[in-house]
């Protein structure tokens, strides 16, 4: 069997015949359920944008200080983070349909507390609720692995992965237009209504999904690597507002490692672990997640850089005057492109492997980048630049995913998927820190304001360029897929290079 069958093959090798008997039978319903998944994917991204219009009014509205209003950001990222393993050990021992179902539930109980709230306090448990949904799309990605004919999942994988994209792009403009012309409640009824639909269509059209791992949930793992992930991402993201050298964000940071050396020690000697660290060692999962940290700090660079250029006033000579439903128009053909991108991306990892499709992306991102740094002076040119930039993102984001279920067996899916996720998001949270210290410590004086310069902008750009450099090698030392396949897997991958595979040959 050639390399190339191989790569055709990465995302579906380690499933035998026997393990997939939901491919055939659902073959016919497959675009009811992408079509679910996919609409759940870019629910639980709007969500996350969904406060990003009324970060600046947060203190005013629920009666508190600036310092503390950061916290509706914050507990939805630590809740996320948190969550999203534990949800995707659940959707492997327990199928993914009902964990799915859970977690919709989980983001219509948050929003109608957000859309309640009038105070700080019930607005970060409402968030928190929010956050600890959005195991939504990794389990979604599983799912297809367990309901979706082999011929159709990478397709379908690369469009989950970019629904994220979408979501979070038009979520920008849409929460900024209902927050400028209705109240902010309005806003989280909104969602409500939308978390609503991810539950009905999850519950009515979803199939069920078959239990892949046998053995217990580990409450001690989740608390391990809960604790450690929060002292971790707490340290990451409010490093610059306690200072980086106080007491505090230096204490969190040691726990985190100690915490997390010795969850490690327990994960490898329990026997139903959370997170098989065996299997993360394995190269190809290890390396791709490393891949999914830098990715996700060089895709969230743009997200934090971009957005400010385009709302400065005209008067620093760099900013381009957009108001925030403006600027999410500019930035909403990004998400747009991502969509668009996602089937050619799967293409590219049909033929050529998931880690080429990966490589690629980061380059595309790199020149994103670039072109970021050329054209800022116009909102046209970021425009352009943010369209690069999230073409690559929507390469990489197919690829991920496809690395990983090439990698394990469909017990590891959902745990695997979800880990996979959590390193992007600790990625996005390392980004915050790094481009925030250096937008605040190259600064301008604009009329008494200190605000961060046209050289700090290309400092951060350029320093996006180089993440998605280094993604870009990483994801080249991925090692190839084995080429030694089942005579019953090379016959299947022989019958789809002529164009005549047919699902059933991969029956004995």
């Amino acid at each position: 069997m050639t390399e190339t069958s191989a790569n055709q093959l990465s995302v579906q090798s380690t499933q035998s015949p026997a393990e997939s008997p939901a491919s055939e039978k659902y073959t016919a319903r497959s675009g009811p359920i992408v079509g679910v998944l996919a609409f759940s994917g870019i629910v639980a991204a709007v969500m996350q944008t969904l406060v990003v219009p009324l970060i600046g009014e947060m203190p005013e509205l629920l009666g508190t200080s600036a310092s503390n209003a950061t916290w509706v950001v914050t507990a939805t990222l630590l809740a996320a983070a948190v969550c999203t393993p534990i949800t995707g050990r659940l959707g492997d021992l327990y199928g993914k349909k009902p964990v799915m179902l859970a977690c919709s539930l989980l983001l219509v109980a948050g929003s109608v507390v957000c859309a309640l709230a009038t105070a700080l306090i019930p607005m970060i448990v409402g968030r928190s609720l929010q956050g600890a949904a959005m195991g939504l799309v990794p389990l979604g990605i599983s799912a297809m692995r367990d309901l979706l004919p082999p011929e159709k999942l990478g397709t379908s994988i690369a469009l989950m992965s970019a629904s994220m994209g979408i979501g979070g792009a038009l979520g920008l403009p849409i929460a900024a237009a209902v927050a400028e012309y209705s109240t902010w409640h309005a806003l989280f009824w909104g969602a409500t209504a939308l978390a609503v639909m991810v539950a009905a269509f999850i519950c009515f059209f979803l199939p069920a999904t078959p239990v892949t791992a046998h053995g217990k949930f580990d409450p001690a793992g989740a608390a391990g690597l809960g604790i450690g992930l929060v002292c971790l991402l707490l340290g990451v993201s409010k490093g610059a507002d306690w200072g980086w050298t106080s007491g505090l964000t230096l204490g969190l940071l040691v726990a985190s490692v100690l915490v997390f050396l010795a969850w490690g020690w327990f994960q490898l000697r329990t026997s139903d672990p959370l997170v098989d660290l065996r299997v993360t060692a394995r190269p190809v999962v290890l390396l791709t997640n490393l891949s999914s940290v830098v990715i996700g700090f060089a895709m969230y660079a743009q997200s934090l850089i971009v957005p400010q250029l385009l709302q400065l006033p005209t008067e620093t000579g760099y900013g381009l005057g957009q108001n925030m439903f403006q600027m999410g128009l500019w930035m909403a053909p990004g998400g747009v492109m991502m969509m668009m991108i996602a089937p050619v991306g799967a293409r590219i990892s049909y033929s050529r492997g998931p880690k080429i499709t990966l490589a690629i992306g980061a380059a595309v991102m790199a020149a994103g980048y670039l072109a970021a740094v050329a054209l800022m002076g116009s909102t046209w040119g970021l425009l352009v630049s943010v369209c690069i930039t999230n073409v690559g993102v929507g390469f990489a984001y197919g690829a991920m995913p496809a690395l990983i279920m090439g990698s394990v067996k469909s017990s590891e899916t959902g745990a695997a998927n979800s880990l996979n996720t959590l390193m992007r998001s600790i990625g996005t949270s390392v980004s915050a820190a790094v481009v925030g210290v250096v937008l605040a410590n190259m600064t301008t004086d604009f009329f008494g304001l200190s605000l961060p310069s046209e050289a700090g902008f290309h400092t951060g750009l350029l320093i996006g360029a180089a993440v998605a450099i280094v993604a870009a090698i990483i994801a080249l030392l991925i090692p190839s897929p084995a080429t030694k396949k089942s005579d019953a897997i090379s016959d299947h991958a022989a019958r789809e290079e002529t164009g005549t595979a047919d699902t059933a040959s991969m029956h004995p």
